[in-house]
This record gives structure tokens, sequence and C-alpha cells, in this order.
């Protein structure tokens, strides 16, 4: 594609004082070379767009003008997205049934599905139409599931789940498998508490690889619509995520924890259970959360505390030996 066709599929306002050169891939601003596309969104990475071999850059609208052509965007992380999709296309899964899949006679499966090798799809389970299941899914009896379902290998939905319109598990999600509950009894051994409830995943969704979402012991465990949730992350049962929200890799929420809608927990946060965790919040990575968090607080450290003071916590904390020093000199000295 010409550059200028680039730009104008995208939407963007091209600055180019060059000839229209051919773009034939994308790439990060480090590495890109002649007849790449490439971007800017992060302030530390404007030296390296003044010295990009790229053929133009995707950059903020008040960036300041550099010699290589720039499309000027209002977020030029979600264009340079949209631009990838120009340059690469996904895997397309004609619809089939593998000869190897087992599917229960009382299973509904919508038009045009794609079921690779080993698939298992339980007694009474519904899924709508182009859904693409590949080797070894398995779905248990019950579940529920939307139009356009995408999984990967290996993910597995536990019986009774259900599931929206347009979800993607990546390899190895578990929806539904048992919360971990257990009460202890009068011999001092733990008991299983039955895990009855189901895990529901709303519409939009993506659930990355390894991650669980616990069913709930009563009740539901809930995803909201357009949430995404990374690699290795446990939601526990009973738990509540809203809308929108991401939780990052490693992030773990005990149960009955309760997420807003457009809250971020960046990795490996970890919040104890029964907390409510308000609309907005942001917690920095490695944040431990025992408490409830006010909608649009920005928290950091264990305990978690807003995220400025932490910053100043944090300064000191390097400080503290000198300080303890300081003060045995002077208090010998009064002494």
């Amino acid at each position: 594609m010409k550059l200028s066709e680039v730009a104008a599929a995208l939407g963007l306002r091209l600055e180019s004082g060059s000839p229209d050169p051919a773009i034939t891939g994308v790439a990060g601003i480090e590495s890109a070379g002649p007849g790449q596309l490439t971007f800017v969104a992060n302030p530390k990475y404007a030296a390296a767009a003044r010295k990009t071999s790229a053929a133009a850059v995707i950059v903020a609208s008040d960036f300041p003008p550099i010699s290589t052509p720039v499309m000027r965007s209002q977020n030029p992380y979600l264009s340079f997205a949209r631009a990838i999709e120009l340059f690469y296309k996904s895997p397309v899964y004609s619809p089939e049934v593998h000869a190897t899949a087992v599917i229960h006679p009382s299973a509904k499966i919508g038009r045009k599905p794609h079921i690779g090798p080993y698939v298992v799809i339980g007694q009474d389970v519904e899924i709508g139409d182009h859904a693409v299941l590949l080797a070894h899914v398995v779905i248990y009896r019950g579940a529920r599931i939307g139009h356009g379902f995408f999984a990967h290998a290996h993910s597995v939905v536990r019986e009774d789940c259900r599931i929206g319109n347009a979800v993607i598990l990546q390899n190895g999600v578990v929806v539904g498998g048992d919360g971990f509950g257990f009460a202890k009894n009068e011999s001092g051994e733990w008991h299983k508490i039955v895990q009855s409830g189901a895990a529901i995943i709303e519409d939009n969704v993506e659930i990355q690889a390894n991650a669980c979402i616990d069913r709930a012991s009563v009740g539901e465990t809930r995803i909201g619509r357009g949430s995404k949730i990374d690699n290795l992350v446990q939601v526990g049962h009973g738990s509540r995520v809203g809308e929108h929200t991401l939780l990052c890799a490693q992030a773990g929420l005990a149960g009955s924890t309760d997420v807003g809608n457009n809250v971020i927990l960046a990795g490996q946060v970890g919040v104890a259970g029964h907390c409510k965790i308000g609309d907005g919040v942001i917690a920095t990575a490695q944040s431990g959360i025992p408490n409830d968090v006010p909608a649009g607080a920005v928290v950091s450290g264990y305990p978690a505390i807003d995220n400025k003071l932490w910053l100043r916590c944090s300064a000191i904390f390097n400080k503290l030996p000198d300080l303890a020093k300081a003060l045995r000199i002077r208090t010998r000295r009064e002494s």
C-alpha cells in the first residue's frame, strides 16, 4: 500500500514532503526500517522518532515536526493497532467438524462452526453461529455460549457456565473451575464446599492464556462486557468484574471481590476477599489491596496506599539507614 492509502484507511492526516512511498509492514520505533510504518505514543521515544529509518511515523496531534513523514492521530497507539490489521491477517478457519470431535447428540450448535480435532462438547450444550473451537477444547454439559465464540486449543468451559457473544478464550483458559472453598470439620479436616454457582462471561471479553475464572459456591462469578483478562490471572469464586476492566498478568482476586468498571489492575496485583474496588481505580504493579478502594483512586504498594504518597515513602525508604544512623548519634550525644 502507498503511504497515502494507509493514511486514508486509518482516517489520519498525513504530513509528507516526500514522494508517496510504498508501505510493506509495521515495526516498533527502534527497529523500523525503510518501507515500514511505526508510531510514538510514549514521550520517552520522541528522540527515537527523530532518528528512525521508518518510512512514516504515527504521532500525536501536538507532536513536533520531524524530517520523516508523519500521520497525526488523537490516539497513536490505537491507530497503530489498526495499522497492524492492514498488513497482518489472522488465520481463517473454514466451517468443518473434524472426524475426531465428540459431540453429544443433544448439543445445539449454530451455523458454520469450525470444530477441530479431539474437541469434546457435552450434553445439552448450546453454541451460537460462527464458533471456532480448536484442538482439545472441552465444553462441559449445560454450557450456553453466544455467537462468534473463539476457543483456542485446550481451553475449557465447565458445566452450566454462560458465555456471551464474541468471546475469545486463549490457550489453557478454564472458565468455571471449582472455587477454592473448604470448611474445617470437627476432626480438623477440610470439607469441600460444593461450588454450585456458574461463571458468567459477558460479550466481547477476551481471557488470555492459562487464566482461571472460578465458579461460585452459590450465586455467580461474573466478568463484565468488554473486559480483558491477561495470562495467569486468577478470579476467585463469587467475584464480580465490571465492564471494560483490565486485569493484567498474574493479578489475583480472592473470593467475592467486587471490581468496578474501567479499572486497571496491573501485573501481580492481589486483592483480598470481599473487597470493593470502585470504578476507574488504577493499582500499579505488585500492589496488595486488603481493603476497599474508592472510585478513581490510584494506589500502589502493600498495603496499597495513594500512589503519590507511596512514591514519597519509597524515596524516603532508601534514606532510612542514614536517618537511623543520624538518630543514634544524636541520641548518644543527648544522653
